[in-house]
């Protein structure tokens, strides 16, 4: 059993998987600070200083001017500000991830077809079988 385990960890996409598993967790901290710390201030100038990440609707009682006061008394909020962070989040890494692949796949070059088989012609036997039967009119 053990030795079985082994082999199994010892595979090429075992270790492939964990490497992309533990590259993909840095690379998450990478995108987050691109979009907390580049993106957004870029978002806000255009939409005239709004920060998403802190825009939320109160849904319990009580004032709260941010989410981490909100957070912190236990109100319950409706944070669209969150949400709209983790779609250009999610959208920045998709675009990152298409162009890896992209890249990946023009290094490894055109992928060669299968040459298409050419089409079996008649055998002897049926073209005499044809030349028979057009003597035979």
């Amino acid at each position: 059993m053990l030795s079985e385990f082994k082999d199994f960890i010892a595979k090429g996409n075992v270790m492939d998987m964990a490497v992309g598993i533990i590259i993909g967790a840095a690379f998450t901290a990478i995108v987050t600070s691109l979009v907390g710390d580049l993106i957004n201030p870029i978002i806000s100038l255009f939409m005239g200083g709004i920060d998403f990440s802190n825009s939320f609707v109160n849904l319990g009682d009580g004032e709260h001017t941010t989410i981490a006061a909100a957070d912190e008394a236990g109100a319950a909020v409706f944070a669209y500000g969150r949400f709209i962070m983790a779609v250009i989040n999610f959208l920045i890494i998709a675009f990152v991830v298409f162009m890896l692949v992209k890249a990946v796949n023009k290094a490894k070059g055109p992928e060669e077809e299968p040459a298409a088989e050419e089409p079996a012609g008649p055998t002897q036997e049926e073209l005499l079988a044809d030349i028979l039967a057009a003597l035979k009119k």
